[in-house]
């Protein structure tokens, strides 16, 4: 196969976060084969991601795709005219159904038993025990094309390509002000994380001057009941709980100066578009900050030192509750100064 004539899948359909650390794979493939298209089959919910990055070519919606009779998934995929797919996310229904489709090269993971019969190149990885970022293990499965086997973190961001974001309508644009700091607070994970706590969020927000700080909270429509005492106990910030798409919260979180969230997709996103992203993390394997950190220029963790202390989860965990506002504070007015 030509270099100028490959054309790649990129399988992964799962949560924004996870998607956008998959977006560097993109990054490194059009690095190492700059004439080549590049596919990414993802979910209908992370598509608005995926069709920003720069070096994506087509979305492929596993959403529809597998609601398809059989026979007409493998029509739909083998019409990519995709000679390789990467198995990012292991699913054992799109690995069976890659192998049906006929795709000549079939990259997963040893650590699956369906890839054994379904791919032809296994990588040996595991995640759940792995020292490294979850990004680093994501491009790990590109060695078998050429890629080195470890991409340092400091490296990484460089290849996340998420710049093709709509503009912003001017009365959203017309929310950030450019003499203050705008800091989006979006403090609930979907139950996809654990949380710091609305109580938390409502001291830092009283620390910070508000001649220095324009605060924004964000979330779902479903999570404003919980949000409510937050938005009661702080007026002067500004309520954007389910006013914007997915393609303006994009455009807006690249136009802020920071956002605080635990280890939620948004945060990534923050990371990847180059502004402050302030993560919140507990010290428990597997959704520790060494696995799930914001990587970016301006990406910066906070997490307690220690081992976990058993917390029970989500909604309960005093390993985040006991990260303290007072640090978030000074943190955000050292960088604040900085702007």
């Amino acid at each position: 196969m030509s270099h100028q004539n490959r054309t790649f899948i990129v399988s992964r359909a799962d949560a924004i976060g996870d998607v956008v650390l998959t977006l560097p794979v993109a990054g490194v493939l059009r690095e190492l084969y700059p004439q080549s298209r590049i596919i990414f089959l993802g979910s209908n919910y992370t598509q608005e991601i995926i069709r920003a990055c720069k070096h994506v070519d087509a979305f492929l919606n596993w959403d529809e795709l597998k609601e398809m009779e059989e026979a007409e998934q493998a029509r739909a995929l083998a019409a990519t005219g995709a000679d390789t797919i990467i198995h990012v996310l292991p699913m054992p229904a799109i690995a069976w159904l890659a192998k049906k489709a006929g795709i000549k090269l079939r990259i997963g993971t040893t650590n699956r038993a369906y890839h054994w019969y379904t791919c032809n190149k296994l990588v040996r990885l595991s995640r759940k025990k792995s020292h490294y970022h979850e990004a680093q293990l994501n491009l790990r499965l590109l060695t078998v094309l050429g890629a080195k086997p470890l991409y340092e973190l400091a490296e990484i961001p460089c290849y996340y390509g998420l710049t093709k974001l709509s503009p912003l309508p001017a009365d959203v644009a017309g929310l950030l002000d450019e003499g203050r700091f705008n800091l989006i607070l979006h403090p609930k994970s979907r139950g996809n994380g654990r949380e710091w706590g609305i109580d938390n969020f409502i001291r830092l927000v009283k620390m910070l001057p508000p001649e220095g700080f324009k605060i924004f909270v964000t979330g779902m429509p479903a999570e404003r009941a919980a949000l409510e005492p937050l938005l009661k106990a702080c007026p002067t910030v500004t309520d954007l709980v389910g006013k914007l798409s997915l393609p303006q919260f994009l455009a807006f979180i690249a136009r802020a100066d920071g956002l605080l969230a635990s280890g939620t997709g948004p945060l990534h996103v923050a990371a990847a578009v180059g502004i402050h992203a302030l993560g919140l993390f507990p010290p428990l394997r597997p959704i520790h900050p060494e696995r799930w950190a914001p990587l970016g220029p301006k990406a910066m963790v906070f997490s307690l030192e220690g081992p976990c202390k058993g917390c029970p989860g989500v909604h309960d965990c005093a390993c985040m509750r006991d990260i303290s506002p007072i640090k978030l504070k000074e943190y955000l007015l050292s960088i604040s100064n900085r702007q």
